[in-house]
């Protein structure tokens, strides 16, 4: 089974931009950027740098430095708990003053080749993986490469060519709002992969016999009235998946705010609601149904749930 990555741009994304990084004792760490690579870690995503490295080409630092540079990197992330699977980089550039390196290489965001290749050596799916970055670049290559992309501090690069044609599936002012938007974005999926089928409880009725030739000769039968204890059922069936379609459809967007009272508070009315809308279920299917107690449930059932709506909305507005 293939693996699920986020695709990491370096500069101004995971650490300070300076300019041209030459040395290990430039890099610094913005804030919160441990933190989220670790919930990314946590959602079970690897961690794989992309980064366009001109300077190598620029004469401005040797690959030697650079290795240096990424190991000072990885050991700042060691010390939070955060592992770095793997770098990647291109050193190349077409208007490069060392000539090994002076060409256009498929490995430059925004191409995707850097992303293509993590794939291919590390097994991953890209169309479950993610690309974060602060620039348009970034943002055409995890596009191109089949990624979900999240553009950082909203900074779009003009200087890249038809940048309208550049459109990030997200936007964040930082790391940590990053970290939301894909925990919300999983959960969700989840939600939508997880088919759940209606509790359909059909009342008994007798099977009737198939109609034979003779029958068909005989003289209809007047119609008989509506069983009264029919139409008492279907409006306690539809009162239940009106209930269950309800529990189903409640959203609570704020999953990863932190602990609260009222949140307590609605979560065991939530589960009080659930448990009087079983009991009526079990009234329903007793041979011995009472409709008074199937009733009373609903009601409890009803109520409970509109408490439990009203404590979440309260802890919303908050």
């Amino acid at each position: 089974m293939s693996d699920k990555a986020i695709f990491l741009d370096r500069d101004d994304t995971l650490i300070e931009d300076p300019g041209y990084i030459n040395h290990p004792d430039q890099v610094k760490l913005l804030d919160g950027v441990a933190e989220s690579l670790a919930e990314f870690g946590e959602m079970g995503y690897k961690l794989i740098v992309v980064s366009n490295q001109s300077g190598v080409a620029r004469a401005i630092v040797t690959e030697e430095t650079l290795s240096e540079i990424h190991s000072r990197l990885r050991q700042l992330l060691i010390e939070k708990a955060v592992k770095i699977d793997k770098f990647y980089y291109c050193p190349y550039h077409p208007d490069g003053v060392i000539e090994k390196y002076r060409k256009e290489s498929d490995l430059r965001k925004p191409n995707p080749g850097m992303l293509l290749q993590a794939a291919d050596e590390m097994d991953i799916n890209l169309s479950e993986s993610w690309m974060l970055g602060n620039s348009s670049c970034d943002i055409e290559a995890g596009s191109r490469a089949g990624c979900k992309t999240i553009l950082i501090n909203q900074r779009i690069d003009q200087r890249q060519t038809e940048p309208e044609k550049i459109k990030p599936d997200y936007q964040a002012v930082n790391m940590k709002e990053a970290a939301n938007i894909i925990k919300m974005q999983n959960r969700s999926s989840t939600n939508t992969n997880i088919q759940t089928k209606p509790f359909i409880i059909k009342p008994h009725h007798q099977v009737q016999p198939m109609q034979t030739q003779q029958d068909k000769t005989q003289p209809d039968l007047p119609k008989k009235e509506p069983n009264t204890q029919n139409v008492s059922e279907h409006k306690i069936e539809k009162a239940l998946h009106n209930i269950l379609e309800q529990l189903k459809s409640m959203h609570r967007d704020n999953i990863f705010d932190e602990f609260s009272t009222m949140r307590l508070i609605a979560g065991i009315v939530q589960i009080l609601a659930l448990a009087s809308l079983f009991a009526g279920i079990w009234f329903l299917m007793s041979p011995t149904r009472d409709n008074n107690k199937i009733f009373i449930s609903l009601a409890f059932a009803l109520v409970l749930q509109v408490m439990a709506m009203t404590f979440y909305t309260m802890q919303n507005k908050k």
